[in-house]
């Protein structure tokens, strides 16, 4: 998440929709203009530069369009990609189909100039056929497969009451983000290296309290409540004991205070467990989503459960009031390490049926997790932003909650008989319903036991040590992550790792892919597999670091190459034409398929996030880099024989130590040989 995020993932070969009907000849056919099947935005101020002013938002300057790269720099790109994870064979033949595809009137050059057509006619011409084929077209459950999560710093609550108040103020807290965001006037973020000071789109902050994923049976789609003849949803839903209360946070056009929320929050935990619910409805969301959306029809054909489900889908988030976990009680302090792995357990998948899983409801984009055992934190549905949109509403939450602005002016509480009381959703269940919930109990166990998570803080240097070698933090660690990998594998696998194209409008990501040559050479030197001397070994070091950071800069510059071919292959399908042989190729296939899925989720707290892996023989590895240590997420599957969670991380810290070790080495070398 992980973003998440980091979620590369198979990619599917979706169906087209096509755009011309059959008969028409190559030359008259257009490329599509319309296709915009996910949320639909409005241009708005903060796809510029804003003013800080809340009331008054200046759009200076338009961020540029995402280009679209070159295709000879895109298919000489995505050979140097697979060098380093294919045979000599299978490269022979795949550049043989990429030579081909790219040829002078050939099918590529006849697609290219199609894609730039169309770019002309979209705001973001990768947004649709990305989001679908990273998302809406995939098919596994949200839970683990899709959806990260984030534990925040533990808390300690003496009492339900605390618990309670606490609770209330993360909703006063994010009501009044919800203020700024509503008027789209959140400061802009900024380019921070490669033109510093460049604004980046802020269009991910805008969908975290209006998206919703909808199941589908072919495609997902997310949806946004933007009509006008609907009014803005002013409520949220609190799940409790595995049931659904509405909770209304404006009565009479007034925003409740925090007292009357906490009023209200009573309400709901003693009317919870005075009337448990027999049947977990929150269950049905962790299926497959083919499964979810045939369950999700059944259920609907009730006109009950269609209003319960339709005040769930427009909520401004979800609040998720756990039950104990059993877990020891949260050290409050103590630096997050391997201890804390339940608390990502919780955030995940909220520890199996017989605890909190069906106490959630993954389909919305927020939810947020309150324990009474002092655990928080989040789980989020990926689709509508990346995790640097939920990062900075988090500690904006954090530092809200920990800061004085929340005791504001005192006023009276409305009395408890002023205020409407929360609603319970009913639901009336047929027998195909609750066959459907069973069914989802018994899948969710079995996936949550399936899930291996070790977490760990690795504390022998952090990001400061990097740059004292003059070297980028984040490539030092992906290339002790491929370093790693072949340290246990002894071959280097398909990486993914997210990179922002927030530069340019409605930018999300394209991928970095870290397994190169150079990682490869530098890989072999460390583990005897190619001889080298100490000079030589950090000369590939360097090599290897340089590389990943050059193609890091080329994707957040808009010319990575995945986002470039997938939309080519989309676009022949929907033009009619054959898919290009280089689509069906073996390469092609193991590109897309990545055993390893990495990324760097940066937080100033002491938090972190986390994700399963995207396949099922692969790993997720979530890192959070701070000044003097690192915080590692590396998850696996417990039915794959190959993977283990355990080793990975293990081999990861040796990996770190070797490099460090290589780096003073060489830094000693360099220092006596200048003394010489």
């Amino acid at each position: 998440m992980c973003t998440q995020v980091a979620n590369g993932h198979q990619r599917p070969m979706p169906v087209s929709n096509g755009v011309t009907s059959a008969g028409n000849q190559r030359g008259a056919k257009r490329a599509p203009s319309e296709y915009m099947n996910h949320v639909t935005t409005t241009r708005y101020v903060a796809n510029g530069e804003l003013d800080d002013d809340i009331h008054n938002p200046i759009q200076l300057r338009p961020l540029p369009r995402l280009p679209v790269p070159l295709l000879h720099n895109t298919l000489v790109r995505y050979l140097q990609s697979i060098r380093a994870t294919v045979s000599r064979e299978q490269y022979d033949r795949t550049e043989n189909l990429v030579r081909e595809f790219g040829k002078t009137g050939g099918q590529g050059e006849y697609l290219q100039e199609k894609l730039l057509e169309y770019a002309e006619s979209v705001t973001n011409w990768s947004n649709r056929w990305w989001l679908n084929d990273m998302y809406l077209k995939n098919h596994l459950p949200l839970p683990l497969n899709s959806n990260p999560g984030m534990v925040f710093p533990k808390q300690h609550f003496r009492d339900e009451g605390q618990r309670l108040r606490f609770a209330a103020k993360l909703i006063s807290g994010i009501l009044d983000y919800k203020v700024i965001i509503d008027a789209r006037a959140l400061p802009v973020d900024r380019v921070r290296y490669c033109k510093p000071g460049q604004p980046l789109c802020m269009e991910q902050y805008y969908r975290l309290f209006s998206s919703y994923r909808v199941p589908g049976e072919v495609a997902d789609s997310l949806v946004s409540p933007t009509s006008s003849v609907m009014p803005e949803p002013e409520h949220i839903i609190v799940a409790c004991n595995n049931q659904f209360f509405v909770l209304d946070v404006i009565v009479n056009f007034k925003r409740l205070s925090e007292q009357d929320l906490l009023s209200q929050l009573k309400r709901i935990v003693d009317v919870s467990a005075e009337n448990p619910q027999p049947h977990v409805l929150g269950l049905l969301s962790t299926m497959g989503r083919v499964e979810w959306a045939h369950a999700r029809k059944r259920l609907i054909k009730v006109s009950t459960n269609r209003d319960s489900l339709d005040m769930i889908e427009r909520c401004i988030f979800v609040l998720c009031l756990d039950a104990n976990m059993g877990n020891p009680p949260a050290e409050v302090g103590k630096p997050i390490d391997a201890d804390d792995e339940p608390l990502a357990h919780q955030m995940l998948h909220g520890g199996g049926t017989a605890l909190n899983s069906g106490n959630r409801w993954f389909d919305k984009t927020m939810q947020f997790i309150i324990g009474d055992d002092g655990t928080c934190g989040l789980n989020y549905e990926h689709s509508p932003s990346e995790g640097v949109a939920v990062v900075q509403l988090v500690e904006h939450l954090l530092r809200y909650i920990d800061s004085e602005t929340h005791k504001r002016k005192l006023t009276r509480a409305q009395s408890i008989c002023e205020l409407p009381c929360p609603r319970v959703l009913r639901w009336k269940l047929s027998e195909e319903s609750i066959q459907d919930i069973e069914t989802a109990r018994i899948r969710m166990d079995r996936h949550v036991g399936d899930f291996d998570l070790k977490l760990h803080r690795y504390t022998k240097f952090g990001k400061g040590f990097p740059k004292s070698q003059n070297m980028s933090p984040d490539a030092f660690i992906q290339i002790a992550l491929q370093f790693t990998y072949y340290r246990i594998y002894g071959h280097l696998t398909s990486t993914y790792e997210s990179a922002s194209t927030r530069r340019f409008q409605e930018g999300r990501v394209d991928n970095i892919r870290a397994a190169t040559v150079e990682a490869l050479e530098f890989a072999r030197s460390m583990v005897g597999d190619r001889v080298a001397t100490e000079a030589e070994k950090m000369e590939l070091l360097r090599a290897a670091i340089q590389q990943q950071t050059d193609i890091c800069i080329m994707n957040i510059t808009g010319q990575g190459f995945d986002c470039h071919l997938l939309g080519l292959r989309e676009l022949a399908r929907e033009l009619g034409e054959p898919i290009p042989d280089i689509f069906s190729d073996e390469s092609y296939h193991h590109s897309n398929y990545f055993n390893l899925s990495t990324s760097q989720v940066l937080t100033k707290l002491d938090t972190f996030m986390c994700y399963g892996a995207v396949v099922p023989d692969g790993y997720g590895a979530a890192y959070n880099p701070h000044e003097d240590y690192i915080l590692f997420a590396i998850a696996s599957w417990k039915s794959c024989p190959t993977t283990s969670s355990e080793v990975f991380r293990d081999k990861l810290f040796k990996s770190l130590n070797d490099m460090r070790a290589l780096c003073k080495r060489a830094s000693t070398l360099n220092n006596n040989h200048i003394v010489k």
